[in-house]
């Protein structure tokens, strides 16, 4: 079997996953802007626990079998607006062929592409940014939404938003948690919130816990918010987000 039917089927990825869903809000207008597939094992193994067993044989089919996944549950939950799908930057070495298992997984549950978000994990240094950036435009092509997730946490950041402007931004938890309190992390949220503006890319605030972080972003011109004070991430489930935080 080459490595593409590998890929898309899965097959070299052992470990039975499912997903578990967090609400993205907007604090404005109290609507759920989207819901984050987050992979969870079906034996209760945390996030963490899974990814600790992805290695570089196995990259390619993890990515591919947590894009199903994640798409086979939204058609059977009918979250109500965008699906945020998580990818590791080097888990992808083919625009077209990575898309397939996407494309006709998304067809069989009757899920539009332009309701589907990937995001890339900055936490991953990549490998082939320039192939990474011919993904990414593939995927725009397709009418998919693009995020680089947990901005600010390690490695690609400003050299990836240099040479591709996603749809999205999340800000890292690390930037958010205390934000009330801190005036270095509202300085530099700031200028962030900004530079985004410029660029035409929307903010998405994560890891926000307390109701001051909550209302300390909204001053700063962020309404897209996630996190534990709206909602904890259900298995298999769409958990209902606290708007009264």
């Amino acid at each position: 079997m080459g490595t593409c039917e590998r890929c898309r089927d899965g097959s070299v990825f052992q470990r039975a996953i499912t997903m578990a869903f967090q609400p993205i809000i907007n604090v404005i207008d109290k609507t759920t802007f989207a819901h984050e597939a987050l992979v969870r094992g079906q034996d209760g193994a945390s996030a963490s626990d899974i990814l600790s067993t992805v290695d570089d044989v196995n990259r390619f089919a993890f990515d591919q079998l947590c894009r199903i996944t994640a798409l086979e549950w939204a058609g059977r939950l009918k979250p109500p607006a965008l699906l945020s799908i998580n990818f590791m930057p080097n888990a992808v070495y083919d625009a077209y062929h990575c898309l397939l298992g996407t494309v006709a997984a998304a067809k069989r549950v009757d899920w539009p592409l332009s309701r589907i978000i990937f995001e890339v994990n900055e936490q991953e240094a990549v490998a082939d940014l320039d192939r990474l950036l011919v993904v990414l435009k593939a995927y725009r092509a397709q009418g998919i939404l693009t995020a680089i997730d947990d901005f600010g946490a390690a490695y690609s950041g400003l050299n990836l938003l240099a040479d591709f402007q996603p749809d999205l931004l999340k800000l890292d938890l690390a930037l958010i948690k205390g934000i009330s309190l801190d005036k270095n992390r509202r300085a530099i949220i700031r200028h962030t919130v900004s530079m985004c503006d410029e660029l035409g890319i929307k903010i998405i605030a994560e890891g926000v816990e307390t109701a001051d972080d909550s209302l300390a972003l909204h001053d700063l011109g962020i309404p897209l918010q996630q996190g534990y004070l709206f909602a904890r991430p259900q298995v298999e489930a769409l958990p209902l987000p606290h708007f009264n935080a």
